[in-house]
């Protein structure tokens, strides 16, 4: 079983920071890294590291031939991997001293992907396979109709939460996956049980997944409710800890894991990543997350 993640590929730009700025603040930062990011490129890394055969179909600029290097030494194939003009989408990451980060997008080529390459790309994929999808690049609404159209099964990542959400056709999803944040954008409500209620009333037919941080997560699907406290770990990035979780929650409801062992298998490796500075090179191994799992 393939998955095809039709996602973001950034430039991450990481500033160690005492605290987040603030409106009309100047700040030394403490230090600066610049790695490989995206949501879509950490999604991917993770699926890969998850031991799942995953495509990665994006667009990049010159000077991001690096992220796909990125990519094929995590074992994912980049054949639908597109440079194209014009800039890499970038992010710029405040990490404060406990961990947390603020992250500031711009799309670049990311905003370039086009009806005819989803077309494209889509022709090599059907039945029995999986499309991943993240709100950080264009076309997202139509590659969900033509592959609903094919039988491919659908997850949303649905971060950033913005208006590009509004009029996406999410009812076609098999898996919703988003954090207090975006549920919350989505769902008019902050309380978990209601974001649940809610988006579960409206999309009845995917499964909803709510990550809470610290809190732990939360699979609901009709009236079905499942719990997985997070794991207690220092965090010294959290970065790649949603990413991370939802490549290791798809190995798991792909392998037809009870839904119970995939959310403890996704808290596993999300807290490894979060110990960990960095988003891809934060992700965990599949031996190692299964391990810390079981433990």
């Amino acid at each position: 079983m393939r998955v095809l993640n039709f996602g973001s590929l950034n430039i991450d730009y990481v500033y160690q920071v005492d605290h987040f700025v603030q409106p009309g603040e100047t700040m030394s930062s403490l230090s600066l890294q610049v790695n490989c990011g995206g949501k879509g490129l950490n999604q991917s890394v993770a699926l890969a590291r998850a031991g799942v055969e995953v495509w990665h179909a994006g667009c990049i600029g010159l000077e991001g031939e690096f992220l796909r290097d990125k990519l094929i030494s995590a074992g994912v194939n980049t054949t639908f991997v597109r440079q194209v003009e014009g800039s890499t989408g970038h992010a710029i990451i405040q990490v404060d001293r406990s961990g947390q980060n603020s992250i500031l997008l711009y799309d670049g080529a990311n905003s370039l992907i086009t009806e005819p390459f989803v077309d494209e790309v889509l022709e090599h994929f059907g039945p029995g396979d999986v499309v991943l999808l993240q709100n950080e690049t264009s076309c997202v609404g139509y590659i969900m109709d033509r592959a609903a159209e094919r039988g491919m099964r659908i997850a949303l990542n649905a971060a950033p939460a913005n208006e590009k959400l509004n009029g996406l056709p999410l009812e076609k999803l098999s898996w919703l996956l988003v954090n207090e944040v975006e549920g919350a954008f989505l769902a008019g409500t902050e309380d978990p049980e209601e974001i649940a209620r809610v988006l579960t009333a409206r999309y009845p037919q995917t499964m909803l997944v709510l990550t809470l941080g610290t809190q732990g997560s939360l699979a609901a699907m009709g009236e079905m409710r499942v719990r997985m406290p997070a794991r207690t770990v220092k965090a010294v990035d959290t970065t790649a800890a949603g990413d991370t979780f939802t490549g290791y929650f798809l190995r798991g409801v792909l392998d037809e894991r009870s839904l119970e062992e995939s959310l403890g298998l996704a808290a596993a490796a999300s807290a490894l990543a979060v110990t960990r500075e960095g988003a891809a090179d934060a992700v965990p191994a599949y031996d190692e997350a299964e391990a810390f799992y079981r433990s």
